[in-house]
């Protein structure tokens, strides 16, 4: 059924209003606001931690030197716990994250990390008393990684050149628990790149519930082939032995259709010093991409994941003796959600657990049964997708979670009892509200924004009374008053089924008007289960975009997030087809518009976004000018093998699937303008899929731009970079609308 797009845009801006700031000044918006100064940045609370008796948090402040004891019911201050300006000679100077002992007798202090991809890094670790007030180095033998406590917190366990440590709190010793960890072969308590990128992981070894054991996924890489970047000296930072000849940095990372690392699981025994391999099956062509320990302290969970990610199964391992059996399956005709992974709950009765499934075409919570491993009751029900599990009030037998019921744009929470009664909404204000409860439940404090109102961080007892407001950001919300600010407007726009509604939004110029004719920039991500249409608040570039007089554009297609399985995962085996096709589909919409010039319409987007306006360039020649594209997958075949083979399964297996929308086999089409853009030292996303690109854009004598990062990873910042790449954009954008 076709929708007028008049009235769904009125219908939008009923429901969601104009921006806070309808009362602007003239002050310009400069790319230095926005990428070096930080003029615009949101203020939030920081390094919050609820302590044991639920009645306190601490927070992290002024630059990381200060740990802060609150009151949660009062919010006054009740202690400083610590603070390196007033310890003589302390070998820290700042603190990034902390960690309490059980006891809360020790705290355990990150600082100096040193990134290594996204989400791992090493860093120096420390261990405070507070009863001696003595700092120690956690170790001396060199920086170490993910630094945790046993449950008893008499033990540290540690990762340090791909092998496991104990350090023992108590006598100050440290035991090295493998020995064969060896760079590009074998990874001991920590993912290879492909698990730590695509299962969102760093930590690959867990502590059980009573300290006795330390289990361990074990990753052997030496079958994966390995794949070579250049670093060079390069400036912020400046790598001085590689000025003359750069360095040839090697990593293994599995492409589409090629070889994974094969994994197993260990554990450890403390006491004993006994190290026994848990049985995960024969296949070695699959995943396991989480371990966790039950309720049981001698029964150990393991995630085992089929190479398809079509079927996953939790294994009930033995720790004393390796054995395992399948407590519990399920499989999927597409694939299995990994966001869910993190959200198994085991309860305290030792017979349960609580887990995210999609059985009814939505993302719901269900309580299951550990010795059947079938679904006992459906807690949450309705056709809109649970987005976070936020906790379980074993007291109350009350869950937590946050959703996407309001609408696919919004988030908010509810607590509902895990028989499926008594929801009750907790953030009733439209927009995204995100959540930190205390231990015990009593208190949450939520962090809010909207597209008009930047982040609120708030108070509330735990049903949902306001006690007080912890930061509001008084002071941007000020400051933007006196800047030409442009409201974001939410729309609906036709997929190209034409039946499909599809979500958007629109800035429009400041001091707009409607009688004359704009260019457009469409900016875009359209990765599976992605959203970049939400009731949040950001400013941006694209703010900056809409005082130079172009209006921009946002839609998610079909294939996005929060609006169901069926909606999800319609790309299934076709990445690209369905999302450039609606994106193409929006572009030609938008041309009706009186107030758009249909002949100055371009589209941009970073890694999948990359890849999408690329494609759009390609196959929308007819209504794109120009294409932004930054670090884009141009081939499906030289992405990794776990993201890939998700969507996709191997190129063996679905070559017509590879082919068909890969952007370099429609070079043919190109007749827009096209900037690249890449960094040199891109780990996720190869420079080998720009380079391949521009290889046959010169031989199908179709010219382009570039530009080139060096040393720059997928993110492409350091020093004045992100400014720089910025200032491209606008300089290419100017030529070409």
């Amino acid at each position: 059924m076709r929708i007028s797009r008049k009235i769904f845009t009125l219908f939008m801006m009923i429901c969601f209003g104009f921006s806070a700031f309808s009362q602007v000044g003239n002050q310009k918006i400069s790319m230095e606001d926005l990428m070096q100064d930080g003029t615009f940045s949101q203020k939030s609370v920081k390094g919050l931690l609820s302590m044991n008796d639920g009645i306190h948090y601490t927070t992290l402040e002024e630059d990381g030197t200060k740990i802060v004891k609150y009151d949660y019911d009062t919010g006054k201050v009740v202690d400083t716990l610590l603070n390196l300006n007033t310890m003589k000679d302390a070998e820290i100077k700042s603190i990034k994250e902390y960690e309490f002992s059980a006891d809360e007798s020790r705290i355990l202090l990150m600082t100096n990390p040193e990134r290594i991809y996204r989400r791992s890094f090493t860093a120096d670790y420390f261990v405070f008393s507070f009863k001696n007030k003595e700092l120690v180095p956690l170790s001396k033998n060199g920086k170490q990684r993910l630094a945790t406590f046993s449950p008893n917190g008499n033990r540290i366990a540690f990762v340090r050149d791909n092998n496991l440590f104990i350090h023992n709190v108590l006598f100050g010793s440290e035991i090295r628990i493998t020995n064969d960890g060896e760079w590009n072969k074998i990874q001991n308590g920590t993912p290879d790149w492909v698990y730590e990128e695509e299962f969102e992981f760093n930590k690959a070894f867990a502590w059980s519930p009573d300290s006795d054991f330390l289990a361990y996924m074990k990753f052997n890489e030496s079958e994966v082939k390995v794949f070579n970047m250049n670093k060079f000296e390069g400036l912020e930072p400046k790598v001085k032995e590689n000025a003359l000849y750069p360095e040839n940095y090697t990593y293994k990372y599995p492409k589409a259709g090629e070889k994974n690392s094969s994994v197993e699981v260990f554990v450890y025994n403390v006491e004993d010093r006994i190290t026994k391999r848990m049985d995960v099956g024969e296949e070695k062509d699959q995943y396991i991409p989480r371990i966790k320990w039950t309720q049981d302290p001698k029964m150990l969970s393991i995630y085992r994941l089929n190479r398809h990610q079509n079927k996953l199964e939790f294994l009930l391992a033995n720790a004393r003796t390796g054995s395992s059996n399948v407590m519990y399956s399920q499989e999927n005709k597409y694939y299995i959600e990994e966001g869910n992974f993190d959200y198994l709950t085991y309860l305290n009765d030792g017979k349960h657990f609580i887990y995210l499934d999609e059985k009814d075409g939505f993302n719901h919570l269900y309580l299951y049964d550990m010795i059947t491993g079938k679904s006992v009751q459906q807690i949450t029900n309705g056709d809109w997708d649970v987005t976070d599990f936020l906790g379980f009030d074993e007291d109350k037998q009350v869950c937590y979670y946050q959703s996407a019921e309001v609408s696919p744009m919004d988030r908010n929470v509810y607590s509902v009892k895990l028989n499926g009664t008594s929801k009750e909404l907790l953030t009733p204000e439209k927009g995204t509200n995100s959540t930190v409860f205390s231990n015990g439940f009593k208190y949450y404090i939520n962090y809010f924004s909207s597209v008009t109102q930047p982040n609120t961080v708030s108070l509330f007892s735990h049903k949902g009374k306001l006690i007080r407001v912890l930061e509001d950001n008084k002071e941007l919300v000020e400051k933007l008053k006196g800047y030409q600010y442009s409201p974001k407007e939410f729309t609906m726009v036709p997929a190209a089924d034409e039946m499909t509604m599809l979500n958007a939004w629109m800035i429009k110029p400041f001091n707009f008007d409607p009688s004359k004719k704009y260019p457009v920039v469409m900016t875009q991500y359209s990765g599976p289960n992605s959203q970049s249409v939400n009731n949040s608040w950001s400013f941006d570039w694209y703010q900056y975009l809409a005082q130079e007089g172009y209006i921009v554009v946002c839609v998610d297609p079909r294939g996005t997030g929060a609006r169901g399985e069926i909606f999800r995962k319609c790309t299934y085996m076709q990445l690209g087809r369905l999302e450039s096709d609606d994106q193409i589909a929006a572009a030609r919409y938008l041309a009706k518009e009186n107030f758009i010039d249909e002949n100055r319409i371009a589209i941009w987007g970073w890694s999948y976004g990359g890849f999408m306006s690329t494609l759009c360039l390609e196959k929308g020649n007819d209504v794109f000018a120009a294409a932004i594209a930054v670090a884009p997958v141009t081939n499906w075949r030289y992405y990794d093998s776990v993201y890939t083979e998700r969507f996709m399964r191997t190129p063996q297996e679905n070559e017509k699937g590879y082919d068909d929308n890969s952007p370099i086999n429609h070079v043919d089409k190109l007749k827009g303008s096209l900037l690249l853009c890449h960094g040199t030292a891109d780990d996720n996303v190869h420079i080998q899929n720009t380079y391949e690109l521009t290889e046959r854009l010169v031989q199908a004598d179709k010219q382009f731009e570039m530009q080139i990062y060096t040393n720059r990873n997928h993110s492409i910042y350091g020093g004045k970079t992100r400014l720089h790449l910025y200032k491209r954009f606008n300089k290419f954008l100017k030529d070409n609308l």
